[in-house]
């Protein structure tokens, strides 16, 4: 395989970095408009969250069943297909003609997520070479957090720029673009072993449930997620209102922080190495327990700072634990992760709504308070339900990034 000679990258390192991006960029695009569309349909944050949910609980739904359908199928035909079919709910979420039809259009959006990052993950696993897949699966969340930073970041410009739904229509045809690129990219899987049938590789998945380890794991996927979307869904309307008044340009702009976390987190497999993956984990924790409450201070900049540590310390947080689900799962590693992916969008989705009902009750501070409990919550189950010694293993990338 030929190497582009600037970067180094082969075509299918381009084309799974791609995937990534175009997974998350539509994902997140419109938290930094929420805003902005609650004044134009004239909700309030409980009810334009409900944006943020869809998407999130459509993902879930459907993100165990991914890896059993592409165990059958073929990784790049369920890949391809999947990402030139999410344009289309991207362009009807910027054509839609009120709140109703804009939630409908973004939980078909989420259905068809999972066939795409779940899949290239799958495929990262089967095709590289152990020794080369790390640095594949760094491609692909390089990709992965780029594409959440800019689906926030482009949104936010254009929307002030040109509106809301043509910035929605530009992330349509970035990612259509995206589709056709990794089609061509991308090769198909040599090393792909058909499955013996969805019965089978469901009975497989059902294995997990019994695995104690992979239960409290799944809880600590399903807090990484809630934390960060009501952290960076609910910070938006406090920066918004008085006496921020900031711009969706702006809010759009705060999301810069998510690439600090996307720095630290490949060091993450030396720190367990030398500490230990439960020695470390709540260190971590209580960092973002005290980055969660310094959002609660009137400087601007000391509320960016308490996001940007809790940014690093919630990915930290799901690198470590989505590493735990690979060495935790004996067998059927694919749908294991998948379940971790369905536990960690369901956090997401409850976080959106419960958030909400937070900032009614109490505003920022309601919502810090739901965070901070969720936070000692995760902590408690690492620290007595995760096994103090696990078997080693080399440093994963996280599914994705929150």
């Amino acid at each position: 395989m030929r190497s582009a000679p600037r970067f180094g990258l082969t075509a299918r390192q381009w084309a799974v970095g791609l995937a990534g991006y175009c997974t998350f960029i539509n994902l997140y695009s419109p938290q930094a408009i929420l805003p902005l569309l609650s004044t134009e349909f004239g909700a309030g944050p409980a009810e334009i969250s409900t944006i943020m949910t869809a998407s999130t609980l459509a993902v879930a739904l459907t993100a165990p069943f991914t890896g059993t359908v592409a165990d059958v199928l073929g990784r790049k035909q369920v890949i391809v297909t999947a990402m030139l079919l999410l344009g289309l709910p991207t362009l009807m979420c910027a054509l839609a003609p009120n709140l109703h039809a804009l939630v409908f259009w973004r939980f078909v959006q989420g259905l068809v997520l999972p066939p795409v990052f779940a899949v290239t993950i799958a495929y990262i696993g089967d095709e590289w070479e152990p020794h080369e897949a790390t640095a594949a699966a760094g491609v692909y969340t390089s990709g992965a957090s780029i594409g959440g930073f800019s689906g926030r970041f482009i949104t936010g410009i254009l929307a002030d720029v040109v509106g809301w739904r043509y910035a929605l229509g530009c992330i349509a045809l970035i990612t259509l673009a995206g589709g056709v690129a990794v089609l061509f990219l991308l090769p198909r899987e040599r090393k792909f072993v058909r499955s013996e049938g969805l019965i089978a590789s469901g009975k497989l998945m059902l294995q997990h449930f019994r695995n104690k380890q992979l239960l409290a794991t799944y809880a600590i996927g399903f807090g990484v997620l809630f934390c960060f979307i009501t952290t960076f869904t609910y910070v938006n309307f406090r920066l918004a209102a008085p006496p921020y008044n900031l711009s969706a340009t702006w809010l759009g702009a705060i999301f810069i922080v998510y690439l600090v976390g996307s720095g630290l987190a490949p060091m993450t497999g030396w720190a367990v190495g030398r500490i230990g993956r439960r020695r470390f984990m709540i260190p971590v924790i209580g960092l973002w327990i005290a980055g969660v409450l310094l959002t609660l201070a009137g400087p601007i900049w000391l509320i960016v700072l308490g996001l940007t540590v809790c940014a690093s310390s919630g990915l930290i947080c799901q690198t470590i634990s989505t590493g735990y689900v690979t060495i935790t799962a004996k067998a059927g590693r694919s749908s294991a992760v998948g379940l971790y992916v369905t536990s960690f969008y369901v956090g997401g989705s409850f976080g959106a709504a419960l958030g909400g009902i937070a900032w009614v009750m109490g505003g920022w501070p309601a919502c810090v308070a739901m965070i901070v409990a969720i936070q000692l919550c995760m902590g408690a189950i690492v620290y007595f339900l995760w096994a103090r010694r696990v078997p080693s293993a080399p440093a994963v990338a996280p599914v994705e990034p929150p």
